[in-house]
């Protein structure tokens, strides 16, 4: 075998994984078949660091599944549709959506697309991920329009879609309505002012962080039972707008908050909205979908919300009708595409109606196997705090049309037939020539796209559709959802709801939840310079060592990179490398009718011992448990002590005996080499190709199957007589180091009675590997010859 040049050698292997189409899903096949729902990745230009560790994770699971005689259904798309596209366009074009004409900006969005897409998948490719790479979409394909069309229109029909014109949450900045699941707190910088409203020509302070919306003042409310107010019935003037709003009691106003009463303003948050529909106020509207004041802010008109607020604050000083400004860090919602903070602006949107379900959605989380069992929590809380109803309508160019149209004349909504899908309203008329309801010919398009979740909670729908009609049955539900913890809210539960509204059944079997990767603990961010690209890593260890890394962290929780474990996975490919040259180079193609040498049996059984527990913790998605077997006994168990036990055998043993060396060498690498085939495919498909394929005749040792125990005789101490084995190995060492002598150094040994009677059947390879000229009876004792 040539010199492993990881650039040179990994890029032979992807080829020859591409051209051989080791990785296609069999549609004949009798196998039971093990179904992904792959996480389709935002294009967001290039693989991050969290791609590249929670996609490594998902392919171990995968890979062993492939071994242990599943049929693997693991398609590949990318989530390229809607707002987060369209942000990454206008911040590569240095372009505004919304001051382009509509058409040009999507076809704009369409070109980058095309361009990009490739080079953001061949990321994937290079760290070995082994989908179906002829099983591809993009959610904003005409397969997936489609999909997602006919989602919107089956809820429709069930009742659980409603357009509604009401206060919603939304986006100055992306000037979109945004739904609770893109909504995050972030801590800001705020000021807390005190400012004096007038009752009956007496001065009532009111403290507040939103001196912008005073001009959409509606009322001032206090708590029933704070005696320090007796306001009821009464009216309040409203500082610089001098307009009048009633006082009103109500038992949410948190008395201990500023000076115990506040303005109700519309709208300045959920309490806001709550006590507008609750005591039938009316809407006021003073700031507009641009993030401006509107015409009832009088002469902040056009103002942005923070040019409006120092200009009040300033107006206020002036007629003294601000008392106190305190500096203070408070939460607040954020969208969490762009951090713009949220406002409630009254709109017409489309909502899915969920609020009903709690009780069920709960119920159908609990049918999942979660991996690991406590994340479940993350789901539960996120239901528990449920307070709105979907919004799923963006009002943004780049996305998935609604297949809507209206009456121009009554409003009446106008739905497309599944048999035109996919459809946009703006280029295809509706179904129909006239208005059922008033006759009327004349149809208005609905211009807003779907929210990209709404489309992306289908890729179960998506990814099995891509099969032929006659498998599709088989593969949903799905066996895995694969995912990180942060979307848990976004993309696990919206797919799982609308698996059961539209089928009646959980989307998948099993759940597992990957963590972030920080840096010394921390996020990593463009702002804070500790980003770690993974195709850097990739160019100076290759793949394998990244996936090495990767294999060292447990599901569910956020680890650090760890650079010294990436280099620990390149030392393990030059490790694995020369294992395998020093096996090939001394030994012949080994028999199978022979004698098995004890020393041999021995150690077989510690691999059998190993098979079956890295079996057992691949079954139960502990592959990080696996990894760390496999790799320990690599080291510490074939390397350091087996492969020193039998080089005499192998180099000058009788027939018997090489023939015993060969057998176990030649057939328990092999095992190792497919116990480690998950983790580091590249290395392991190298040597089997290299080594394995011409006796084992299979194509790929992806293809393979996962390694049984070798049937042999076992003894009831046999892990207690290896374990003294290497002891006594590891202790003769030691004394040699102490001593400052060679490793070759001779000696004569003297071992403990019992422990001499333990290894009787092993006292040629120990004196072999301890270079002992004798080994005697006695206290234990390590005697160098001069």
């Amino acid at each position: 075998m040539k010199e492993y040049n990881i650039k040179e050698i990994e890029k032979k292997i992807k080829n020859f994984w591409e051209q051989e189409k080791i990785y296609k899903f069999d549609a004949g096949s009798k196998k039971p078949i093990y179904s992904i729902d792959t996480p389709p990745p935002t294009l967001s230009g290039e693989m991050h660091i969290g791609h590249a560790c929670s996609y490594s994770q998902q392919d171990f699971i995968v890979r062993y599944k492939r071994m242990k005689g599943y049929n693997i259904f693991y398609p590949f798309g990318t989530d390229d549709n809607g707002l987060p596209t369209e942000r990454l366009v206008e911040k590569r074009k240095g372009v505004k959506s919304k001051e382009m004409p509509r058409t040009e900006f999507i076809k704009l969005c369409l070109e980058f697309l095309k361009q990009e897409r490739p080079k953001f998948a061949q990321d994937w490719k290079n760290i070995g991920i082994s989908c179906d790479w002829d099983l591809i979409y993009s959610t904003i394909d005409a397969h997936s329009r489609k999909i997602s069309q006919w989602s919107f229109l089956d809820l429709y029909k069930k009742g659980r879609i409603y357009r509604k014109d009401a206060p919603a949450m939304f986006c100055p900045e992306c000037r979109t309505g945004v739904a609770q699941v893109e909504v995050k707190d972030k801590e800001i910088n705020s000021t807390f002012v005190d400012i004096i409203f007038k009752i009956d020509n007496k001065n009532i302070i009111i403290s507040t962080t939103r001196p912008e919306l005073l001009p959409a003042c509606v009322a001032v409310f206090y708590h029933p039972k704070d005696k320090r107010y007796n306001f009821k019935g009464k009216k309040a003037i409203v500082p610089l707008f001098n307009f009048e709003v009633p006082i009103l009691e109500d038992k949410r106003v948190d008395m201990k908050k500023g000076t115990g009463i506040v303005m109700c303003c519309t709208f300045g948050d959920q309490t806001d909205m709550e006590w507008q529909k609750a005591y039938n106020l009316p809407i006021k509207i003073a700031i507009d979908e641009k993030g401006q004041m509107t015409e009832i802010a009088g002469k902040y008109k056009g103002l942005s919300i923070k040019k409006a607020r120092e200009e009040i604050i300033k107006d206020l000083k002036k007629k003294k009708l601000l008392l106190k400004e305190k500096p203070i860090k408070h939460f607040v919602n954020v969208h969490e595409r762009c951090e713009t903070e949220i406002e409630f602006i009254k709109s017409k949107q489309w909502f899915v109606k969920y609020l009903d379900l709690k009780k069920e959605l709960l119920k159908w989380g609990g049918e999942l196997n979660w991996f690991p069992k406590y994340i479940r929590h993350r789901y539960d809380n996120w239901v528990k705090g449920l307070q709105w109803d979907w919004l799923i309508s963006n009002q943004r160019h780049f996305g998935v049309p609604f297949p809507v149209w209206y009456c121009k004349n009554c409003n009446e909504v106008i739905l497309a037939k599944e048999e035109q899908l996919p459809v946009d309203p703006l280029k295809n008329k509706p179904p129909i020539s006239q208005c059922p309801k008033c006759g009327s010919k004349d149809f208005i398009p609905e211009k807003d796209v779907l929210n990209t979740w709404f489309t992306s909670s289908m890729t179960p729908q998506i990814a099995v559709q891509l099969a032929n009609e006659e498998i599709q049955k088989k593969l949903f539900p799905m066996s895995l959802r694969p995912q990180a913890h942060d979307i848990i809210s976004f993309w696990l539960f919206n797919t799982l709801l609308k698996s059961r509204l539209h089928f009646k059944k959980n989307p998948w079997k099993d759940v597992i939840i990957s963590g972030f990767v920080k840096l010394e603990g921390e996020k990593m961010s463009k702002s804070k310079g500790n980003i770690i690209r993974p195709q850097e890593v990739i160019e100076e260890y290759g793949a394998d060592a990244l996936r090495y890394w990767a294999a060292s962290s447990k599901l569910g929780e956020d680890f650090n990179y760890q650079e010294k474990d990436v280099i620990t996975g390149k030392k393990f490919i030059t490790k694995i490398i020369n294992a395998a040259k020093f096996i090939f180079i001394n030994i012949k193609d080994p028999e199978y009718k022979i004698k098995l040498y004890e020393t041999d049996r021995l150690f077989l059984n510690q691999l059998n011992n190993l098979i079956k527990e890295a079996t057992k913790n691949f079954d139960s998605y502990n592959y990080w448990r696996a990894k760390s077997e496999v790799d320990n006994f690599f080291w510490n168990i074939f390397c350091d002590n087996y492969l020193e036990l039998v080089k005499a055998r192998v180099y000058n043993g009788n027939d018997e005996e090489k023939k015993s060396a060969y057998y176990t060498l030649y057939n328990s690498f092999l095992a190792i080499l497919k116990l480690l085939a998950p983790f580091t495919p590249f290395i392991t498909e190298y040597i089997y190709q290299n080594y394995y394929k011409k006796n084992e005749k299979i194509k790929s040792i992806h293809l393979t199957k996962w390694p049984k125990t070798f049937k042999i005789k076992e003894k009831k101490d046999d892990k207690k007589t290896f374990d003294l084995l290497i002891g006594i190995i590891s202790k003769v060492r030691k004394e040699k180091s102490l001593a400052k002598k060679s490793m070759k150094s001779k000696i004569i040994l003297t071992l403990e009675k019992k422990d001499f009677e333990k290894l009787k059947d092993f006292l040629p390879d120990l004196r072999a590997v301890a270079n002992a000229v004798d080994i005697k009876e006695g206290n234990f004792n390590v005697k160098f010859i001069s």
